[in-house]
């Protein structure tokens, strides 16, 4: 265990396995990836779970991923870390699943609606 802010991203880096990095810093192909690791980070120094829980959550998602067939190329790790935040904030009571899921069917109409290039916004419209 390391001895930094518990809620640093050093300390992430120390007890989360399999974190993409170049050096010391995590990398991310995609802007969703580094937001997905910003949430968990901000999630955690909130007290919502600690990285142990984390960690542990991560690696029971990758295990199943993997038994159904996921490559464990690194190319699908970000997925794996994005089912884990959805999935702790379902059973933590922060969100339901089926409010995470009429989030995310907003989401892909929104993205369906907007033009290549611009930036997506959620709208009342996109949970009809």
């Amino acid at each position: 265990m390391t001895t930094e802010n518990p809620g640093s991203v050093r300390a992430v880096l120390a007890t989360v396995p399999g974190i993409p990095c170049e050096g010391e810093a995590p990398v991310f192909a995609e802007p969703w990836q580094a937001q997905a690791f910003a949430m968990a980070l901000s999630l955690q120094q909130r007290g919502v779970f600690t990285w142990n829980e984390w960690a542990e959550e991560l690696g029971l998602q990758i295990k199943s991923a993997v038994a159904e067939g996921d490559p464990d190329d690194g190319t699908t790790y970000y997925r794996h870390w994005l089912a884990t935040l959805e999935r702790l904030i379902s059973r933590k009571g922060i969100a339901s699943s089926e409010t995470l899921q009429r989030y995310y069917q907003a989401w892909d109409h929104a993205a369906d609606r907007t033009p290549h290039g611009q930036t997506i916004e959620l709208t009342p419209a996109d949970f009809g």
